[in-house]
């Protein structure tokens, strides 16, 4: 490598010395020597994670039914950048210690059209809906009193002219 150069820990390219972050992942760039030792499985991880989609508060993006299948999409959603963290569904009485029972998946909120995005390819949510959803005791109440007023106006309309 040429004197003064940066390489990106993300994709190996390399940059001139006045560059800080990789144009295409937006990593922060290291001296080759950095980029070349040993790193662990934490700091490998840490390096997926894009700044810009781990700020703001905490939002659920997805629910799991067990352990297993929350760190499944936790790793979906790291590969894309998004950071997460997992929490045990709250009502549930399991144990801390087993895999067992439901869990939160929750990521900042800078990152939540990303993570559902990615979720929504994975085809691990549905498409989000147009509008408030209605009820079906409600829909069967409005539908009820709709037949109920229009019974009524028969009714009246049959006597007025009888």
């Amino acid at each position: 490598m040429a004197e003064g150069r940066l390489v990106c820990p993300g994709c190996g390219a390399s940059h001139p010395a006045a560059e800080r972050f990789c144009p295409d992942c937006h990593l922060p760039l290291a001296f080759p020597e950095a980029a070349e030792a040993e790193v662990s499985d934490l700091q490998r991880q840490a390096r997926k994670i894009k700044p810009q989609l781990a700020e703001g508060p905490l939002v659920q993006v997805a629910g799991a039914t067990n352990l297993t299948e929350a760190e499944f999409i936790q790793s979906l959603l790291l590969e894309e950048g998004v950071p997460s963290v997992l929490r045990r569904t709250a009502g549930f009485d399991v144990p801390d210690f087993l895999a067992a029972g439901p869990r939160d998946v929750l990521v900042p909120q800078s990152g939540v059209m990303t993570a559902r995005e990615v979720l929504l390819q994975a085809e691990l949510i549905g498409p989000p809906q147009s509008g408030p959803g209605v009820a079906p005791g409600r829909l069967l109440a409005g539908l009820l009193a709709a037949l109920a007023v229009g019974a009524v106006i028969v009714w009246l309309g049959i006597r007025a002219l009888g």
